[in-house]
């Protein structure tokens, strides 16, 4: 449980359960409806009536969500779009039923996905663009401005203009495996998560490199709190957040390590409208902890069960979380 001198005020009691029957491997909302993205085939819509919607034949690898649909993609080789109604179909399948197993949703219905050393875009309209990166696809961002693909892979990314065809893609170097890939909300950073336990960074503008370390595992969630300020992390014995409010970014600045506990942070989501990160441990605690003093408000007492996903509504009244054991939550603030 989370090592602190004085009770924590727990709001666990006001969790409508939820049993998922399988690890919780994503977190969306359709409106006030949660579904969770179940590591097998299916999603569960955790309404008045709960239903399963089996979408794959197989593992759900990835997912991402602009709240009009749910995008998953499978170890079937299947990426599938999902609305709020159940109704799903599958908008792009690998010819050699390669795992898809990196995805992100962009401007204006775009999505891109991943299989091997190939990422590939699909426009709203339905036309495909696609890139081989020097290596394995390990992550994908869109920019938040600008039709501008990130491509996170070993020994760097790689940015990449899908509607631009002549455009050389800007390449940002540093020697390592970069496993995930998000840009800053304001587009001027980009920051990649290593295969060591470490995140990296650049100025896109002049390519200046970000350093970031001091974690006791691999940083495997990464989420942006409101309005840019921090980029919220796991990876520790302690919720580790990076300033980004400056034009610097992290440079030559520490980041604030808040919630500290025995049990290391597993998963972190970020409140959409408050200075506020939700962050779930690897013993089943799940916590709200204020930026701004570090207050911890309990949502989940720990069991030894980790945290799988974590997710809030847009409006940032429901929390909803899921273990690898198949048990699940929402919290109504």
């Amino acid at each position: 449980m989370s090592d602190t001198s004085a009770p924590i005020p727990s709001l666990a009691d006001r969790v409508r359960p939820i049993e998922a029957g399988a690890p919780v491997v994503g977190v969306h909302f359709f409106g006030a409806i949660p579904v969770f993205v179940l590591g097998e085939e299916a999603l569960l819509f955790a309404g008045e009536d709960e239903r399963r919607v089996a979408i794959h034949a197989g593992g759900i690898l990835a997912s991402a969500s602009d709240g009009t649909r749910i995008v998953t993609g499978g170890d079937d080789g299947k990426l599938v779009a999902t609305d709020a109604d159940g109704g799903h179909q599958v908008i792009a399948t690998d010819d050699k039923k390669r795992w898809i197993d990196q995805l992100t949703l962009g401007p204006d219905g775009a999505v891109a996905w991943s299989a091997g050393k190939v990422a590939h875009v699909r426009t709203k309209k339905g036309d495909v663009r696609s890139f081989e990166a020097p290596s394995t696809v390990a992550g994908l961002a869109f920019a938040p401005k600008g039709f501008r693909l990130a491509i996170a892979h070993y020994n760097g990314a790689t940015l990449w203009f899908p509607n631009a065809a002549g455009a050389t893609p800007q390449k940002l170097e540093w020697k390592g495996s970069h496993l995930g890939v998000t840009f800053s909300p304001d587009g001027k950073f980009l920051v990649t998560t290593m295969q060591e336990s470490a995140l990296h960074g650049w100025r896109i503008a002049d390519g200046q490199h970000m350093r970031m370390t001091g974690y006791s595992a691999r940083v495997r969630s990464l989420s942006w709190t409101v309005g840019g300020a921090f980029l919220a992390t796991s990876g520790s014995e302690q919720l580790i957040l990076w300033p980004f409010d400056g034009k610097d970014g992290p440079m030559r600045r520490q980041p604030k390590m808040l919630a500290p506990s025995q049990a290391r942070v597993a998963v972190v989501a970020g409140h959409p409208r408050q200075p506020v990160v939700a962050a779930g441990y690897a013993d089943g605690a799940v916590l709200l902890v204020r930026i701004d003093d570090g207050a911890l408000i309990e949502a989940r007492k720990a069991d030894a069960v980790p945290i799988g996903a974590l997710g809030w509504d847009a409006s940032g009244q429901l929390l909803a979380f899921g273990t690898e054991a198949g048990e699940a939550g929402v919290l109504s603030l």
